[in-house]
């Protein structure tokens, strides 16, 4: 490369790095808050749709199947649209969604009726993701991580909200009452116009200029290679998590006879821990790199996971904490680990790994019911506690130059 192509890339590259847009970060992730808050309702209602419609296990578990299956499969194709043709007002069509959604589940009067309303929140959730993440992407000013952290931890406040707010207004009154959270997705409609105008405003501006994409020295088979090893992670983990999040309350409640109560208690500490690792794992990807974050946060846990079914309840509570901060620190260093690997794809790919993430999250809970059912639920966290050390593939993955 010559003097004179050099310094044209390195204009063009000044031209396209803008800084990080503090205010869009912070309000897509608000976005994504009350995203999961409306998604979360489903699981919270549950005890209420139970005894309403007279419900059976297998009922809920395909209300569950029905919504995850909307919720994932239709993300990457969403996404691989969206990397065509970009749509900065699509999130708002997946808040309607949403919104349709909750309020024929207030209003259902059967099985049917539910499956339909769990769909319309699983559509909603599918057009959202995959733009919202290209967002935090594009506003990050190369904070990829650090974007992608603060995105993230907008979801998990939103997932640990919600089912609180659906025990303060809808279980003292009534199924109804569901109808009151439509307040927030009109918030979200809000705060998603605004994001909207700007995400429109970025586009036309970089329509103006050359934009210099950093592509990966990788070939072909080794970026495949990698996306397949992405996934296996995002396996073990999400597998994992399934067993911790529908089912850490009646391990605890089993083995050391604890009240729903005290057991929910350990639970929130859990989740604490989860939000706390997501907030971390982006930030320590960017600046240690993102392979070594991944490699930790999976297989790191892997101790800590093998020794929870044999201590008592005090280390098992400090055991949780540190395997939920571990963990949970993993999913912002892979999803832009692979947006770096397929950085012309960013919707696919977000899409994608969302997409996945959400189906193994809702296969993981049904099959370890299942076990739970056949053998104990303790026996279902000595089975479990293997899942991590899965992790080791990470070694396989490549290292990414760093900006």
């Amino acid at each position: 490369m010559n003097f004179s192509t050099a310094n044209k890339l390195k204009a063009d590259n000044a031209i396209d790095l803008q800084p990080t847009v503090y205010s869009i970060l912070f309000s897509i992730a608000f976005a994504h808050l009350i995203n999961d808050l409306l998604q979360a309702v489903i699981p919270a209602a549950y005890p209420i749709l139970k005894e309403n419609y007279k419900l059976t296990f297998t009922q809920i578990g395909l209300i569950t199947l029905a919504y995850q299956a909307a919720a994932s499969l239709l993300q990457p194709l969403v996404g691989l649209y969206t990397d065509k043709r970009p749509q900065p007002f699509s999130q708002i069509f997946g808040m309607i969604f949403t919104s349709l959604g909750i309020v024929s589940l207030a209003y259902a009067s059967s099985f049917s009726m539910i499956i339909v309303s769990v769909i319309l929140v699983g559509i909603g959730s599918s057009i959202f993701h995959p733009e919202a993440s290209r967002i935090s992407f594009l506003a990050s000013g190369g904070k990829r991580g650090l974007a992608q952290s603060i995105f993230q931890l907008g979801g998990n406040a939103g997932t640990a909200i919600g089912p609180l707010l659906v025990a303060l207004i809808v279980v003292p009154n009534s199924q109804q009452y569901i109808v009151w959270f439509v307040a927030a997705a009109v918030i979200g409609l809000l705060i998603l116009s605004r994001i909207a105008f700007w995400y429109q405003d970025h586009l036309s501006l970089s329509r103006t200029k050359k934009a210099v994409i950093d592509l990966p020295n990788l070939s072909q088979n080794k970026i495949v290679l990698s996306v397949v090893i992405l996934l296996v992670l995002i396996f073990s983990k999400f597998f994992y998590m399934a067993s911790m999040s529908s089912y850490f309350t009646f391990y605890l409640m089993e083995k050391f006879n604890l009240s729903v109560q005290d057991a929910q208690f350990h639970l929130v500490l859990f989740l604490a821990s989860c939000a706390v690792g997501t907030l971390i794992g982006g930030p320590l990807g960017d600046k240690f790199g993102r392979k070594y974050v991944i490699w930790f946060s999976v297989l790191g846990a892997a101790p800590f996971t093998l020794l929870l079914p044999f201590v008592d309840l005090f280390w098992t509570g400090i055991l949780s904490v540190v395997i939920g901060t571990i963990i949970s620190s993993a999913f912002p260093a892979i999803l832009v680990y692979a947006q770096e690997l397929l950085p012309k794809k960013l919707g696919m790919v977000s899409g994608l790994f969302y997409g996945f993430a959400f189906g193994m999250g809702g296969l993981g809970s049904a099959l370890l019911g299942n076990l739970a059912d056949h053998t104990s639920i303790t026996y279902v966290y000595y089975i479990c506690a293997y899942l991590p050390l899965i992790g080791i593939i990470a070694f396989f993955l490549p290292n990414l130059k760093k900006k």
